[in-house]
């Protein structure tokens, strides 16, 4: 059967920026572990397989990265959004959607920007879970080779489960070298699906510098990663007070990987993480399996 198959960057002003997504359209009809071969066989971090909806939602999405399905990921959400517009498999109501995936239904607002079409996806609500039993050594070894022992940590539950590492400054973040072994040994040992680090930056266009690793999952450094970001997010922000006011900031991604995205973030003021950003289609074609 041939199926219409695109291929996006997502978080990206230009082709070639932000992070690469899979996206295979005419989905109906592949199982589980088909969905699994073929997102082993792109190879790219995540792959995505829009699917028809229940009768909540505009479409539905499963993600995979090369290894595992993942309930929720960030730039396949809103990727996944902007290919169901692009495709026709979804209209707007009043600016809006709803996405159906393993997480649940999530809102989607649809925005525009110089005629660019501009999605962004609510993330599920982080949850910061305490650090599992057994797993000091590996969580010591990861953040002594960070060079982070002293740096504030936690362990982030938004559909995957990410630790984040706040290193203080742009600067930090731009010159570390990833110790790979000791950060995949310590998702192994706690179920997460990588480890994001976060500093704060003076730069013009961004508030925030991030990076976020996954060797565990075969992918060393992660371009853009929507769901890191939204948990960084949400990690930041836990102890605000709820006092009505909607907080902006843009996440620089990927440039030490040579594809500087940025992720527009709000939280509302329900505590809510919004991400979202431009995409960028690249590949437009049919995918033979």
């Amino acid at each position: 059967m041939q199926r219409r198959y695109l291929q996006l960057d997502v978080f990206a002003d230009r082709p070639g920026a932000g992070n690469p997504l899979g996206v295979v359209v005419d989905a109906d009809g592949l199982d589980g572990a088909a969905m699994q071969a073929i997102a082993n066989w792109t190879n790219l971090s995540e792959t995505i397989f829009l699917l028809p909806p229940d009768a909540d939602a505009d479409y539905r999405v499963r993600i995979f990265t090369p290894r595992q399905e993942l309930p929720f990921a960030g730039h396949p959400s809103v990727g996944a959004a902007w290919a169901a517009l692009d495709q026709g498999l979804a209209t707007p109501r009043a600016g809006a959607l709803v996405q159906q995936c393993a997480a649940g239904l999530l809102p989607v607002r649809i925005d525009s920007r110089e005629g660019h079409t501009l999605p962004s996806v609510r993330a599920p609500r982080a949850v910061h879970r305490a650090s599992p039993d057994g797993i000091d050594a590996q969580l010591d070894a990861a953040l002594q080779a960070l060079g982070a022992l002293e740096a504030p940590h936690a362990l982030l539950d938004n559909g995957p489960r990410w630790w984040c590492v706040d290193l203080g400054t742009s600067a930090a973040v731009r010159a570390l070298a990833p110790p790979l072994a000791e950060i995949a040994a310590l998702c192994l040992a706690s179920d997460a699906v990588g480890l994001a680090i976060c500093g704060r930056s003076d730069a013009a266009d961004h508030q925030l510098a991030v990076r976020a690793f996954c060797p565990a999952d075969g992918i060393p450094e992660d371009p853009v990663t929507g769901s890191a970001n939204a948990a960084i997010a949400a990690w930041l922000h836990m102890d605000r007070a709820e006092d009505g006011r909607v907080l902006r900031y843009i996440a620089s991604q990927g440039r030490e990987l040579g594809r500087d995205g940025r992720v527009e973030i709000e939280i509302d003021p329900a505590g809510e993480v919004w991400i979202g950003g431009a995409v960028q289609a690249v590949i437009r074609g049919t995918f033979a399996w």
